[in-house]
């Protein structure tokens, strides 16, 4: 099964509004078309970005603490990675390439411009938009 990280920005994206790509990965990450990996790091994140105000005054705290069990529920979950050695101009994405590298999973889905931008093959950054088509090729009959 095709394996992928994905970024809190498209978990909360997805979770935010239910159209568009985000949304769409969320649908087939619940029905068994790939296999998104979390790890606590991720999780927290996820957590702490549910309750910006920003967003906070979007979602009710009870639904994202509810969409966050969806996760932990649909995703699997590994250790938090070891340090890498930098590789994106911010450091705080650089535990989403080790995440991907030791977990085997060879996409991370993201709508950062950090880490679409440097041009990452092993693990590839991908938009979810990107991401979405490949999936649903994957699943379309033949």
């Amino acid at each position: 099964m095709l394996r992928a990280i994905l970024d809190t920005n498209v978990y909360v994206a997805g979770v935010l509004s239910a159209k568009g790509a985000p949304a769409r990965l969320l649908h087939a990450l619940a029905d068994g078309a790939f296999d998104a990996i979390v790890c606590p790091r991720l999780l927290d994140e996820l957590r702490g970005v549910l309750a910006r105000p920003r967003i906070a005054d979007r979602i009710e705290p009870d639904v994202a603490e509810g969409f966050v069990a969806w996760v932990e529920r649909f995703a699997s979950a590994v250790p938090d990675p070891d340090p890498i050695e930098p590789v994106s101009p911010d450091p705080s994405d650089d535990y989403l390439v080790a995440l991907a590298r030791e977990s085997g999973a060879p996409f991370i889905v993201t709508g950062d411009a950090h880490l679409l931008g440097i041009g990452l093959r092993e693990p590839a950054a991908v938009t979810p938009a990107t991401f979405a088509k490949l999936i649903e090729a994957l699943d379309a009959p033949r």
